[in-house]
């Protein structure tokens, strides 16, 4: 992982991009010493998309498991809340 300042990759940016792109090196860009963002291949936030959505289904499913019972109807909500 190579760290690199905002204005220097704004200088080299197809140069960075393409290190990214071609050698899925990870390029964390830095302002005034602190790391403010990153760039990284098309195929690595594909990948991290995946892992995020795999994420969020273990989460809601989780959160369907510890609520059985507890669960109102939509239209009892919507009733309720004068919808």
């Amino acid at each position: 992982m190579t760290k690199i300042g905002v204005s220097d990759a704004r200088d080299n940016l197809s140069e960075v991009v393409d290190r990214a792109r071609y050698t899925h090196e990870r390029v964390v860009l830095t302002k005034r010493g602190r790391e403010v963002g990153a760039i990284i291949s098309i195929d690595d936030l594909k990948l991290l998309e995946m892992l995020e959505d795999q994420l969020d289904v273990k989460a809601a499913k989780q959160a369907l498991e510890e609520s059985q019972g507890e669960r109102i109807p939509y239209d009892e909500v919507r009733s309720r809340l004068g919808l």
